[in-house]
């Protein structure tokens, strides 16, 4: 009696104090704004528009770059999941991968605009930063069993979402309100002058956002690596090295059984190029039908991020009430409806119905057509955060604890090996038919057959 006693004592989990989760839920925080204000919302369209020859080979340039980055984080996520998880270690990982994103986003700064040499070494620092931000989010996402409590992971997972929103939405007003200015003006969105007298005509205040990502991750990334536990090493990295591969072998010797798994992992690639591609051309959609500038896709996106805030949190509440299969089958069939909504918005009608359309000049989403897209998107927004936190808390409860790294591998993987095929489908559907919606109707099936194959998962 007392050594079954003492057995379970032995195997109960003991989880770290409360300041070592919140410091775990600041990586999020930490890494959000390079994708907010380097792959979105800043860097990338001034790439494209103001350093590339022209805004066609800017776009074709970027988007190479990010398929070579997504290759190697698609060939690379599982191995080095499956080694970290022999060795028993995730902050070495996490802070090798931070330093390549701290490195690559602080050359950015120097891609003047029309200065054609700096191209091919802009682009290049581009994808060491995204290999390196995707690959240290891989490591911090499995740390999280150890964190709390399996019937908290949901929470935890959608408040980390949450935060890392909240994040980018600062990153992204302090940028545009403070630092990045309209050349022909010289004044911010707020109507200043750009903070450190930033050049407005060598677009500085968008150069900047480089070395500010890279800022932003040392400081609030380190109280991680202070609070937070980790793992004790296990193996050294030769032998850890073997033990990994040996044990992704026999892990995709295995998928093919384990159903459940291999159907979310599928359905996983299937929403996640859907959602990936929404977001990507939700702006350009927004440019082409209702001509938004600058100022007012970067507020479309700050009103989003604050959708997609709120979202996560609820939906980190409803995943450990509900579920996360039921969260994610929700935020997928509120992202279908959206979609085929917008299809049917146009600048001078809302559902076949007529409205004046926005006069040149005129206030902020003043007209309806641009209300109602505005409303579509926010609600894109609330459902695409859930989707994103509930997937990861349902890998966590579909994989075995002791390979939670080398799935959370896969999961990458399967976020980005097919990543190329929706901007792909969409560029093709537009280009032969000429219309935006045509490319855009393309992404009804992307979520169709992500419901589907969610519906064969087992919690």
């Amino acid at each position: 009696m007392k050594d079954s006693v003492a057995g379970k004592a032995e195997t109960q989990q003991i989880y770290p104090p409360r300041a070592a989760v919140i410091s775990w839920i600041f990586f999020d925080w930490a890494a959000q704004p390079y994708f907010t204000l380097i792959t979105t919302f800043v860097f990338a369209p001034y790439f494209a528009t103001h350093v590339a020859p022209d805004a066609a080979s800017g776009q074709s340039l970027w988007g190479f770059a990010t398929a070579a980055a997504g290759l190697t984080i698609a060939l690379m996520s599982p191995v080095l999941g499956a080694i970290a998880d022999a060795s028993g270690r995730r902050k070495p990982w996490i802070a090798a991968f931070g330093a390549l994103l701290v490195l690559g986003s602080g050359l950015m700064w120097f891609g003047k605009p029309g200065d054609t040499k700096v191209i091919a070494p802009l682009l290049l620092a581009y994808g060491i930063a995204t290999v390196g931000v995707e690959f240290a989010t891989v490591f911090n996402n499995a740390m999280m069993p150890t964190l709390v409590p399996p019937e908290q992971i949901g929470r935890l997972s959608g408040t980390g979402w949450a935060t890392g929103y909240v994040g980018g939405i600062l990153s992204l007003i302090l940028v545009l309100g403070f630092l990045a200015a309209d050349p022909a003006t010289g004044r911010t969105l707020f109507g200043f002058a750009p903070l450190f007298g930033l050049d407005p005509v060598t677009h500085q205040g968008d150069r900047i956002t480089g070395p500010l990502t890279g800022i932003w991750f040392v400081i609030f990334v380190l109280p991680m690596f202070a609070l937070t536990p980790d793992y004790p090493a296990r193996q050294k990295l030769r032998d850890a090295l073997r033990s990994g591969l040996t044990g992704l072998r026999q892990t995709l010797g295995e998928l093919p059984k384990q159903q459940s798994m291999a159907a979310f992992l599928l359905a996983n690639m299937i929403y996640t190029d859907g959602l990936v591609s929404l977001f990507a051309f939700g702006g350009i959609y927004a440019a082409g039908t209702f001509n938004w500038q600058t100022i007012q896709i970067g507020s479309f996106g700050i009103l989003l991020a604050i959708a997609g805030t709120l979202g996560a949190w609820l939906g980190g509440k409803l995943d450990d009430s509900l579920g996360p299969k039921r969260v994610i089958a929700g935020s997928m069939l509120i992202l279908l409806l959206s979609i085929v909504a917008i299809l049917l918005v146009d600048k001078d009608s809302i559902l076949f119905i007529k409205v004046a359309p926005p006069a040149p000049g005129g206030a902020l989403f003043a007209s309806a057509a641009e209300r109602a897209y505005l409303v579509l998107g926010c609600l894109i927004g609330a459902a695409g955060g859930p989707l994103q936190a509930a997937s990861r808390t349902l890998l966590i409860r579909l994989a075995p604890k002791d390979r939670i790294a080398q799935y959370f591998g896969l999961f990458a993987l399967t976020g980005k090996v097919t990543s190329f095929v929706g901007p792909f489908l969409i560029g093709i559907i537009t280009a032969v038919t000429a219309s935006q919606k045509a490319g855009m109707a393309v992404l009804v099936a992307f979520f169709v057959a992500g419901l589907a194959l969610l519906g064969r998962v087992r919690e």
